[in-house]
């Protein structure tokens, strides 16, 4: 009898070691392959994490002295850079910098005054000829940037794109940065990309035929919502100040509500309410594309802030404004940060970038915005660099941004060999991530 009993234990004992291992199984598996399973899968198979937000690194203090005003004098420097390696920041990439494995294009001419004018804004105009793409997994990025080329009847696939923006396809972000160089340089058209843009700005962009690429938080809608926040792009095609909303095409959404489902052709429907809200989470990004003939009417259009220091002190007194009329708001506050650190003020970032995390910032944040490793690393908080980074690469290692901030701040440690690991890790994951490989290089032998 006893070992009939231990017979109907055992597979009753390898289900349960079965089923125990079912999600440590498909959490080492790519996640481009478990999305191709159905969604509860997926939900097992997703990495856990630990909260919902980012951890806190400091004590919420009174940061209201963040929000005076400040002179428009471009500030130098508040304390010295603790480390030999030059951060990422600290480097001046030109506007039409070209990836490293791009052919270099001529720079363009700058074209007789336009005949066309940017001014006024016209109730509503649509761009045509576009034609829409559905992202594979993990590309909105390139999806987006070879969309937005169709518009000028240039021929190229997101495939294209992506084995020039990410090399691994794993890796979870594109900048907007690496978008307009690979424009510059392997298109013949230019691009542009700016921060602080305006609704106005957009719409007058449009009216000139020019198509612009936003870069926006989203929270996934219906079946989708557990996914949580993530960060995407879409591709402004039109608006219409009377219904006082864009129209969008989406990489993943499509043209409807429902993702990798179109259901008009005029794109999906952005409110100018929902715009207001979710482009501040990226500090109003935008990359506008252009023929290089049109390159002065873009400047004219874009005007003051084209001048990269106006911008950034633009910024930062929207940010200062918003972050004191809605001091519960963390991106507010993430903005802020990002605009101290442009303007080199790093203890004024830092302290932007804890007010932030003290009120709760998306996990995913770091995955496209990297303004706290930098602010952190700056003023030589480095531990608090490594718990950020390893907290954003857990069972994700896939960002090289990460890698590499984390090898600085280690070297910073004295931890060298672990230090030159991780830059390594970064150039390896991306080889077109130049920062990584000028820090090896200063590192030397």
């Amino acid at each position: 009898m006893k070992k009939r009993w231990v017979w109907l234990w055992v597979p009753i004992v390898l289900l349960g070691l079965l089923i125990w291992s079912v999600p440590a199984l498909l959490r080492a598996m790519p996640d481009r392959y478990v999305a191709r399973l159905p969604e509860p899968l997926q939900q097992l198979g997703a990495p856990q994490t630990e909260s919902a937000v980012l951890p806190t690194l400091a004590q919420p203090v009174d940061a209201s002295w963040l929000l005076a005003a400040t002179s428009t004098a471009v500030s130098p420097t508040d304390v010295p850079i603790p480390a030999t390696l030059t951060p990422i920041a600290t480097q001046v990439v030109p506007e039409t910098a070209v990836s490293p494995t791009a052919t270099p294009q001529p720079s363009p001419t700058p074209s007789p005054t336009p005949t066309a004018t940017p001014w006024p804004i016209p109730p509503a105009a649509r761009l045509e000829g576009i034609t829409h793409k559905f992202q594979t997994w993990n590309n909105c990025g390139p999806a987006t940037l070879a969309m937005t080329l169709s518009y000028f009847g240039y021929a190229v696939t997101q495939d294209d794109t992506a084995s020039v923006l990410k090399p691994d396809p794993e890796d979870r972000n594109v900048s907007p940065d690496e978008m307009a160089a690979y424009v510059n340089g392997q298109t013949p058209y230019r691009a542009l990309y700016r921060t602080n843009g305006t609704q106005q700005t957009v719409q007058r962009l449009l009216a000139n035929g020019i198509p612009v690429i936003v870069e926006v938080g989203i929270d996934p809608p219906g079946e989708y919502r557990w996914l949580g926040w993530y960060g995407h792009y879409l591709l402004v095609v039109a608006y219409d100040e009377a219904q006082q909303q864009f129209w969008v095409y989406d990489s993943w959404f499509g043209t409807s509500e429902e993702p990798l489902t179109n259901a008009n052709e005029n794109g999906r429907v952005l409110s100018f309410a929902d715009f207001a809200t979710y482009w501040p989470h990226f500090n109003r990004n935008y990359i506008a594309l252009y023929e290089p003939a049109q390159a002065d009417l873009v400047a004219a259009i874009i005007g003051a802030d084209m001048d990269t220091e106006v911008m950034w002190q633009h910024a930062l007194t929207v940010a200062q404004e918003e972050a004191a009329a809605a001091p519960d708001n963390a991106f507010f506050w993430f903005n802020l940060g990002t605009s101290y650190n442009a303007l080199h003020q790093y203890d004024k970032a830092a302290a932007a970038f804890d007010q932030a995390l003290a009120i709760g910032l998306p996990w995913r944040m770091l995955w496209y915005q990297f303004g706290p490793y930098e602010a952190f690393y700056q003023v030589g908080r480095y531990e608090d660099v490594v718990l950020l980074a390893d907290t954003t690469l857990q069972d994700r290692p896939y960002f090289e941004e990460s890698y590499y901030y984390k090898g600085l701040a280690l070297t910073a440690l004295g931890q060298a060999d672990e230090g030159r690991a991780n830059l390594e890790r970064a150039a390896a994951f991306n080889p077109n991530f130049s920062p990584a490989q000028i820090a090896l290089e200063e590192i030397g032998d």
